[in-house]
């Protein structure tokens, strides 16, 4: 069973046109990174308020809080961060969901870097643990997705950082359209953590490509991904990011008038692997 849910903020920055257009397309659930250009975290408790009447008014939910936790150098003071960590719990309980997304950091930002992350594994590790660790007293759930120059942006990574922190509160954020960019084969890619993984961003992508296509037009085998998780009875979130018109480290623009193709494009994904859309 596939729970739409969607990074609303490809719609608009304003909420109210995200809501409209995802009521149109039978979508009830909101992966909340930004709202008027404005990422969560950073949003005032007035905004979070307001935004939550909003959600609740129309009957909407949260399938996570898209933060940018993560998205550091390696070697960045850690106190700030957890300032900004403690603020995407804190909003998680505010708005009613268990899962947190989260990332594993850039490389050191002023070091020249090759690819090797050897000497920055174990902090990268010590990091996520210590996170883990405060979001399984919270009762909340890291989710990481694999991401571009992160450290946890080759399968293999991805699979070494979560048997390290070995935490359940710790576990995977699959992007098949993210394995393309990075020059992996999403097969693998999804064999070596489908086992961890609890939740789903659906973004295809073709090699060398500047902007997201329809999910199964890309090289990103989401067809592959969504007839295991039929296989493996999947129960969890899908969550739409389909850049279609293309994005960044902060985001992606899909528009009004394409994210009701990129929702119909997916649930003709899952009907041909004999899933079902919830």
């Amino acid at each position: 069973m596939f729970t739409l849910s969607a990074f609303a903020d490809e719609i608009s920055p304003d909420p109210l046109e995200q809501v409209r257009v995802l009521q149109s397309c039978g979508v009830r659930h909101i992966e909340f990174r930004s709202i008027f250009k404005t990422n969560v975290l950073a949003l005032t408790d007035a905004q979070i308020a307001e935004f939550k009447v909003l959600l609740d008014g129309e009957g909407f939910k949260l399938s996570a809080i898209a933060s940018p936790i993560g998205k550091v150098p390696i070697d960045a003071p850690f106190g700030p961060h957890l300032v900004k960590f403690h603020r995407a719990i804190e909003l998680a309980h505010r708005l009613g969901t268990p899962n947190i997304r989260v990332f594993s950091y850039y490389p050191p930002a002023d070091v020249p870097f090759a690819g090797d992350w050897s000497p920055y594994r174990d902090e990268v590790v010590r990091r996520t643990a210590f996170k883990a660790d405060l979001a399984v007293k919270a009762g909340v759930v890291l989710l990481h997705e694999n991401e571009h120059r992160i450290y946890g942006d080759s399968p293999e990574r991805v699979r070494d950082l979560i048997v390290a922190v070995d935490s359940p509160a710790l576990r995977c954020a699959y992007d098949a359209a993210n394995w393309v960019f990075c020059g992996y084969d999403p097969i693998p890619g999804w064999e070596l953590t489908k086992e961890y993984t609890t939740h789903l961003h659906i973004k295809d992508w073709k090699t060398g490509g500047d902007h997201g296509v329809l999910a199964g037009q890309g090289h990103g085998h989401v067809p592959y991904s969504v007839a295991d998780c039929v296989r493996r009875n999947y129960h969890g979130f899908a969550v739409l990011e389909p850049h279609l018109r293309g994005g960044g480290p902060t985001g992606g623009m899909t528009g009004p008038d394409l994210f009701p193709v990129a929702v119909a494009a997916f649930r003709k994904v899952v009907e041909v692997c004999g899933g079902v859309v919830n």
